[in-house]
């Protein structure tokens, strides 16, 4: 079973929407987990936009990536520039691969407009993970 580890700057929104993803479309083909360079807390947006697509993420918790060093993962991915630049080497030999999301913690506007820009956020993430499943656990 392959392990892979989503980073992201806040492990609040991009990573958990990534890991509830792969998660889906990996089934028990892997074990995914999601961490941050720091630990902001899920933001009630993400959940709420992966709640309209069937994923429930509210038992997901908010974490930073030292709690896995120890891990041998296959796969890091790295969602965002800044924790890609903050983190150019994570201990480990798993593949390092990097897609940097817009985020939409940063959206503005009225509520309406900020869910606009998480879903379409969310759905940029969800076909990139699609896509990884189908490409890296066949």
């Amino acid at each position: 079973m392959k392990k892979i580890l989503v980073l992201c700057t806040g492990n609040s929104c991009r990573s958990q929407i990534a890991e509830g993803y792969l998660k889906h479309y990996a089934g028990d083909r892997a074990e995914v987990y999601s961490a941050g360079i720091e630990a902001h807390g899920i933001n009630p947006r993400a959940i709420a936009v992966m709640r309209e697509d069937g994923i429930d993420i509210s038992a997901h918790t908010s974490d930073v990536m030292d709690r896995y060093l120890g891990v041998g993962f296959d796969y890091v991915i790295t969602v965002c520039d800044n924790a890609r630049e903050r983190c150019p080497y994570f201990p480990s030999s798993a593949q390092q691969l990097h897609h940097n999301f817009p985020d939409p913690a940063k959206a503005q506007g009225t509520e309406e407009e900020i869910m606009q820009e998480f879903r379409r956020v969310r759905d940029m993430i969800k076909a990139y993970c699609e896509s990884f499943v189908g490409e890296n656990l066949k």
